[in-house]
């Protein structure tokens, strides 16, 4: 067939300019590649790959309803709509028996929910806290479940970067730490740290305007002072 007989190419090409890059382990070409016969099965777990990197935060995963939401990966399925949910679901499984990913449930508002995550340690880390039961619900829509695995004590962290604890501040704290993520917590220590304020009321007001504006409002911030000055203000309003 000579080249102008053939079709017209469906993807126009990468564009110029920096991409984003997925990371995807040496492994998956030298091992899990040559084993995988299924296409969806393929599919997924390289969606799983590029989705879990878009993701923030020490313990990713993904639930069958982050797949079912995602249009181009149900068009990419291959089958028609009506069949989608069950071929995402065959893949799935295919994925969990082979290795590549960790399935754990736990139980949901509207009743049970699996999670799925990578098989690498931090998954395997995951699965192990859940069995332990090591999570609670964390109130971000995108992420509901929160893996305690690893998360310092909210006490611990307290004294490691503010000070010595008193029963007021320890009553505040375990009212922080069911109504923050611990995630949200550490970093808002961290930021009082940079910013040599080191006060509970302090960390209370980024928690308060996180929950209020989004914490990523803060994201890509450069000027640290500028954010000390914002903070501590808001603080003493």
């Amino acid at each position: 067939m000579k080249p102008e007989d053939l079709p017209a190419p469906s993807f126009k090409g990468f564009p110029e300019g920096k991409a984003h890059l997925v990371p995807v382990p040496g492994l998956f070409f030298q091992e899990l590649l040559p084993q995988i016969d299924h296409l969806g099965e393929l599919k997924v777990t390289l969606y799983a790959f590029w989705r879990l990197d878009r993701m923030e935060g020490t313990i990713r995963y993904l639930r069958k309803a982050d797949l079912l939401e995602d249009n181009e990966l149900r068009r990419g399925m291959g089958v028609p709509a009506r069949q989608v949910a069950a071929a995402i679901d065959e893949s799935l499984s295919r994925a969990v028996r082979r290795g590549t990913l960790l399935v754990a449930a736990v139980a949901g508002e509207d009743g049970p929910q699996e999670l799925y995550f990578m098989n690498t340690p931090k998954g395997r880390a995951a699965i192990q806290a859940i069995a332990n039961g090591e999570w609670r619900y964390s109130g971000d829509a995108l992420q509901p479940v929160e893996i305690r695995e690893d998360v310092p004590n909210i006490f611990r962290l307290y004294e490691d970067h503010i000070g010595p604890l008193t029963p007021m501040i320890a009553e505040e704290l375990r009212e922080a730490e069911t109504a923050y993520p611990a995630e949200w917590v550490e970093e808002a220590m961290r930021i009082a740290v940079e910013n040599n304020a080191r006060s509970w009321r302090y960390v209370h007001a980024i928690l308060s305007r996180w929950k209020e504006k989004g914490r990523h409002e803060r994201k890509n911030r450069r000027d640290t002072e500028k954010d000390r000055r914002r903070y501590a203000d808001w603080e003493e309003s």
